[in-house]
């Protein structure tokens, strides 16, 4: 998952931590684009501080939530619905590189494989998105 980030990750000196992830049925390129947006995206909205990235997962009856949670500059709440939408970007090109198209795939992806994705964000204080995937069936 962090092999095709290492080169941002060793630019930015960030740090990522990583609890154990479960097993879960689905598209294994998907997922993995998932992630690499989701993990690319907290280390681009950092700010000014080294990125610290922390990826969890709880086990919620049938369904797993995953989340990556991030120390950096944080969204309004009011545009949390907003940043999931095609191009709908929340600083300018002349802030932050980046199309608009990476957590709309985010949410594409995890619609496909059953589950929900949020974000729970306040200015300044970072941001933490999450989502729920099915868990495998034994």
């Amino acid at each position: 998952m962090l092999t095709d980030l290492q080169v941002m990750i060793e630019r930015q000196d960030a740090e990522i931590t990583i609890e154990p992830l479960p097993t879960v049925q689905g598209d294994a390129s998907q997922l993995r684009q998932l992630f690499q947006n989701l993990l690319s995206n907290a280390i681009e909205y950092s700010g000014d501080d080294p990125p610290r990235v922390h990826v969890g997962a709880e086990r919620d009856g049938d369904r797993w939530r995953l989340s990556v949670r991030d120390e950096g500059i944080g969204l309004d709440p009011a545009a949390a619905d907003r940043v999931f939408q095609v191009f709908q970007r929340l600083h300018g090109p002349d802030e932050y590189d980046g199309t608009g198209i990476g957590l709309a795939i985010c949410r594409r992806i995890v619609e496909r494989h059953g589950g929900e994705i949020a974000v729970d964000s306040e200015p300044g204080e970072g941001a933490t998105f999450a989502f729920t995937l099915p868990a495998t069936v034994s």
